[in-house]
């Protein structure tokens, strides 16, 4: 089992602690998260990272804008040059100076050695460069499609660039733009600059995941047999893999597999560089095979870029915020009278209340009125719960509880093959998908999900044990937990081995109380979830800080805070919070 980092304390620092693509970032403090959303110098110049969809990584668009760019533009990098086409074309939709063409272009750069020697890679740059005031516009694509440009395949251009620098330069000595596991700084450093980089090399490669990237394609095959369910136990490694008979592989489809359905293989598992990308790109799908006319249904509160994402594309959609059997209702009168919608995304459970829908009555409805079911079971998790037998597609955020170590992205897409859609699907993706994850990235992915199952399992007991805790705490008004919330919804998915996932959601009795209550909670606190370590936010100032009335009328508060519990000694985090609400009222 992983060992629990120590959080780290200062406004802005990484998190993980010294982790150069740590995919959350400290914000001790109740005002620190306020003072992000408002944009203050004194936590965003403080910011080592940040969630990469949300923080951008601007040292590989600054090199490469200064060379193909105007002093009047800004832009924005992309792996692919469909996804380019795709960031141009909203934007002309939704940036209202934009009429012509030449406004918002895409200029292919392609970053390669120019010696054979260095042994690296050929990666091609699409960028799309825009006005520098389109900039928000841009974002949004970015933030909500999930299609973004890994921070990691960003170093290794960094790095290339720099060796081509060097090289064109015979070789002659000078510093190194930036320090980087590929190309480290020259000259004497200081002891406290030796101390972190050498940590921040151990906490990257531990476990020997330095592995060369050429093993990247059969990390993905791993990948995609994990997340189908169908790895035995003998077969876990790429190693594994790579031993693996075509007898043996045959034999794996016969089984059932930890997901419980006869006949799904690797070949209806699909990657995405993030689980939003995943979200965005089921959404392409049903548009794709559906009439386009028809509205999508947000069935339950969820993650916010869901909803976007069904409001900014398409025909727009119907939104039932409160996720209830009542909503169901509604639907379904709806259906009876004609409607005719295109897919109805929901999650199970959802983020941050930890409803369940019902999914049965959702899928019988779906053989009814001829409609796809797409299901987020980022939270819930195939350990746990069921959900691809009432779904035509699940998504799932590979950087949370899958991988654990928050230091990647990943999503992926699995698609049910007894669904009457599935065939249509498979031959939209065989045409229109496109193989985007950078290769280390699914390195890190690999080797860090090995023991997702345990560790989901070590996670879903300190998670109830913690509820139970909070549950009956005289300080603390709700808790928000599968256990406690629609508990029979999510029974009725539930494995008979599974547990009731790793995330719970809290409301003390004021928003002072909740702040008194962060402030002294001694973890790590910053967005994301399904880390090896307990994680807190604020989460609707995070996610919702511009509209908050608005996600109140959906029952969630605005002094919510969110919990992502960990794998520490169950003791200890109960003390954890304890402590901090020991602390509510004393000050």
């Amino acid at each position: 089992m992983p060992v629990v980092p120590e959080p780290p304390s200062e406004v802005g620092a990484t998190i993980p602690a010294h982790t150069p693509h740590g995919v959350s970032v400290m914000f001790p403090k109740w005002e620190h998260n306020v003072l992000y959303e408002e944009g203050h110098p004194s936590v965003i110049s403080k910011m080592e990272t940040g969630y990469p969809r949300f923080f951008v990584n601007l040292f590989i668009q600054e090199r490469l804008l200064a060379k193909h760019g105007k002093p009047t533009e800004a832009a924005f990098l992309y792996p692919s040059r469909k996804i380019a086409d795709r960031c141009r074309e909203f934007m002309k939709q939704y940036y209202a100076p934009a009429q012509e063409e030449n406004l918002i272009r895409i200029a292919e750069v392609v970053v390669a050695p120019i010696d054979e020697k260095m042994g690296m890679r050929t990666v091609p740059v699409f960028m799309v460069l825009f006005p520098q005031d389109a900039f928000p516009v841009a974002k949004q694509f970015w933030q909500h499609t999930g299609d973004i440009f890994s921070s990691r395949c960003a170093e290794y251009c960094l790095h290339i660039l720099d060796k081509n620098e060097q090289h064109k330069a015979s070789h002659a000595q000078e510093k190194p733009r930036r320090a980087s596991r590929y190309a480290k700084p020259t000259g004497p450093k200081s002891p406290t600059q030796e101390e972190e980089s050498d940590h921040a090399v151990y906490v990257e490669e531990r476990y020997g995941r330095n592995l060369p990237l050429q093993f990247a394609d059969q990390a993905k095959v791993v990948l995609r047999r994990r997340i189908a369910g169908l790895l035995s136990g003998k077969q876990t490694t790429i190693e594994d893999v790579n031993k693996a008979t075509h007898d043996e592989l045959e034999e794996q489809r016969k089984v059932h597999g930890e997901r419980g359905m006869l006949g799904l293989s690797e070949d209806d598992v699909y990657l995405f560089p993030s689980g939003m990308g995943a979200i965005y790109h089921a959404h392409r799908v049903a548009r794709a095979l559906l009439p386009d006319e028809r509205k999508s249904v947000c069935f339950g509160f969820p993650y916010t870029d869901t909803l976007k994402i069904l409001q900014k594309w398409g025909s727009g959609c119907y939104f039932y915020g409160l996720g209830e059997d009542k909503d169901l209702d509604d639907f379904e009168a709806k259906l009876a009278g004609g409607e005719r919608v295109l897919s109805l995304f929901c999650e199970l459970p959802s983020n941050p209340l930890l409803k369940s829908p019902d999914l049965a009555r959702i899928r019988r409805l779906a053989d009814q009125y001829d409609f796809l079911v797409v299901v987020d079971e980022t939270i819930g998790n195939f350990v746990n719960v069921d959900t691809l037998t009432h779904a035509d597609i699940v998504v799932s955020s590979l950087t949370k509880i899958f991988s654990g170590d928050c230091n990647v992205m990943g999503g992926s897409m699995v698609l049910n093959p007894t669904r009457k859609y599935y065939r249509a699907i498979q031959e939209f993706l065989q045409a229109d998908f496109e193989d985007i994850v950078w290769c280390e990235d699914a390195l890190f992915v690999e080797r860090n999900s090995r023991n997702f199952k345990e560790r989901a399992i070590t996670i879903n007991e300190n998670a109830e044990a913690l509820c139970d805790y909070l549950h009956a705490h005289p300080k603390v008004d709700r808790v928000f937990y599968p256990k406690f919330i629609c508990r029979q919804h999510y029974d009725a998915v539930k494995k008979s081995d599974g547990g009731y996932g790793g995330l719970l959601s809290i409301v003390l009795k004021d928003e002072k109380a909740a702040q008194q209550f962060y402030d002294h909670l001694h973890c790590a606190k910053g967005p994301s979830l399904g880390t090896n370590f307990t994680l807190a936010s604020p989460y609707t100032i995070l996610a919702h800080y511009t509209e908050l009335d608005w996600a109140e009328q959906y029952g969630v508060s605005r002094h919510l805070v969110r919990v992502s519990v960990g794998l520490e000694d169950r003791d200890h985090l109960l003390s954890l919070f304890e402590s901090a609400l020991n602390a509510v009222d004393e000050e």
